[in-house]
């Protein structure tokens, strides 16, 4: 509340890159604070110039690893929301236990979500949205939904130049959505 000025819902976005995607969501939602988290410079610096040039102040930037920042930023239950739009895949079987979305992290996401919460995933890497699928649906807090499920955040992305390159070479966008059950 502090850092915004204000008491609202906070959803935070890990993996921001540069911001497209978060711009175009907390324009869309003036009333939802958000909270960008990228590990590079480069994505900050652009996301932290367009909200300076298009004057929305409803986003905050931490650089930083997502996994540390919800450990250590934020309580158990304090958000409203989590995104994370397509994370690195880390497709090599080997590497498998470098992806973010493992049984571990969905749960420490489902403790710091309120009851109604959202988790929001999107992978373009079928054998990620699988693992993702796995892990969010097997976590006995959370319970898959779809966008139209009157969530109290918005699930309505707005397509990337990284997306559009995806599609182009004809990979599938899995969309997973998953709210906090009370209780």
């Amino acid at each position: 509340q502090t850092w915004f000025g204000r008491s609202a819902p906070v959803v935070l976005e890990i993996g921001s890159g540069t911001g497209t995607s978060t711009l175009a969501m907390a324009k869309a939602e003036p009333d939802i604070d958000v909270v960008a988290v990228e590990v590079y410079r480069r994505g900050l610096a652009q996301l932290l110039s367009a909200t300076d040039r298009e004057g929305v102040g409803n986003i905050r930037l931490v650089r930083g690893d997502g996994v540390v920042v919800l450990e250590h930023m934020f309580g158990p239950e304090s958000l409203t929301g989590v995104r994370v739009f397509f994370p690195d895949p880390w497709p090599k079987a080997r590497h498998h236990k470098r992806r973010l979305l493992q049984a571990d992290t969905v749960a420490l996401i489902a403790d710091r979500l309120r009851p109604g919460g959202v988790l929001h995933a999107a992978t373009d890497h079928p054998g990620y949205a699988e693992q993702i699928a796995e892990c969010g649906d097997a976590e006995p807090r959370l319970r898959r939904t779809t966008a139209d499920a009157g969530l109290p955040i918005s699930v309505t992305r707005p397509i990337t130049k990284y997306e559009t390159k995806a599609r182009a070479a004809g990979s599938a966008v899995a969309e997973l959505i998953w709210e906090k059950v009370s209780g």
